[in-house]
């Protein structure tokens, strides 16, 4: 199998690296985390590089890429531990392009791929720990009109959105919608994450609202997934940059005279993080490669990487702190900030237990010696 990247792909990469190196530094990253997690200005700068339009089709404005050029963006984004949400842009544009009408499409997804909208997928409920289909929100049809009742929480950015893509129970059955940041009854209720980026609470009483698709758990089972892809790949980035900080540590700081990265037993922790994140890059590979396959293939293929991820995560982020002593902890460091982003990533979107759950419940079918 070839996983060389193409030109293009590289150029895409290389593109990212030199903004996130030169425009998004340790500095303007806490400056921005001190103003609330969350920059407009910053995200048009990414919307100008093509990236909140990856996944938008090019009649509609965006780059129509797919899964490796995404995968190339996000571990480009996680070297830079960026606070922009750009895996929602890339989950909003694949859903709305994938399951919504023309109408909605063309209401939202040019000003997706331009930046001018920022649009959230809002499906997190308390108690429902992971599972996506498990939702109390509901929606009523009445005299053409739908309206929401719901509150959603850890909403990505949800003060700062334009719209939510919000699942609801319609008729039974679970749907998804659409709601507007000014539509009557919405509120937020904002705060920091322990990562620096901003999240809200997000409530709706009798919410106006427009159906995106009355078939929303595929959609929604859809969108999980590219955010766990883009999730894996964001942390391998981080991951990535957090073990050569960490090296570069080693190299010069000195007990007894000499450099810590003499130490053998330092060495070989060293050596233990590196395996971690090739394990981590090649079920990150496997993720991004299995997006585009048949649900059920992708939904257990998501589980596996993301339960990988999850452990390679807590390893090198909690190594990194660890050989830096008593400087990873501080706040002025950046090791420490690298440390709390793959924390804040391990939980995405399922954490390592939920993970693992679903990679065993899925090999039911061929479990045993009798399969």
């Amino acid at each position: 199998m070839d996983f060389d990247f193409t030109d293009d792909q590289e150029q895409l990469r290389d593109a990212v690296n030199k903004w996130v190196s030169k425009g998004y530094d340790f500095e303007r990253r806490k400056s921005i985390t001190a103003a609330g997690g969350f920059s407009r200005e910053a995200y048009a700068e990414l919307a100008a590089l093509g990236l909140t339009g990856l996944y938008v089709p090019e009649d509609d404005g965006g780059m129509g890429m797919g899964p490796v050029e995404g995968m190339v963006v996000m571990e480009e984004l996680g070297r830079g531990i960026v606070l922009e949400p750009i895996t929602q842009a890339l989950i909003a544009g694949a859903l709305l392009a994938n399951y919504a009408s023309a109408e909605v499409k063309a209401k939202w997804l040019p000003g997706i791929a331009s930046g001018e909208a920022l649009v959230v997928l809002a499906q997190q409920e308390r108690g429902a720990r992971y599972d996506f289909t498990q939702c109390k929100a509901t929606a009523i049809k009445k005299d053409g009109q739908w309206t929401l009742n719901a509150t959603k929480s850890m909403v990505t950015a949800g003060a700062h959105a334009d719209a939510f893509m919000v699942p609801a129970m319609a008729n039974g059955k679970l749907a998804m919608f659409v709601v507007a940041k000014n539509a009557a009854g919405l509120s937020t209720q904002d705060y920091l994450t322990q990562d620096g980026a901003c999240a809200a609470e997000l409530h709706l009483k009798n919410c106006p609202a427009t159906l995106m698709t009355a078939d929303g758990l595929p959609a929604l089972a859809h969108a999980m997934d590219i955010g766990i892809a883009a999730s894996c790949a964001e942390a391998v980035g981080v991951m990535d940059k957090a073990l050569a900080v960490t090296v570069e540590y080693m190299n010069t700081r000195k007990q007894f005279k000499v450099a810590v990265s003499s130490f053998q037993a330092l060495r070989h922790r060293v050596a233990d993080m590196k395996m971690q994140l090739e394990l981590a890059r090649s079920m990150s590979y496997y993720a991004s490669l299995k997006l585009n396959s048949p649900p059920a293939e992708r939904s257990r293929a998501m589980a596996r990487a993301k339960y990988q991820l999850g452990q390679s995560m807590r390893f090198v982020g909690q190594q990194s702190v660890q050989l830096h002593g008593g400087i990873g902890m501080t706040d002025e460091y950046i090791v420490s900030h690298y440390f709390k982003k793959l924390t804040q990533l391990e939980m995405t979107f399922g954490d390592s237990i939920y993970q693992l759950g679903q990679v065993s419940d899925k090999m039911q079918e061929t479990a045993g010696v009798f399969a």
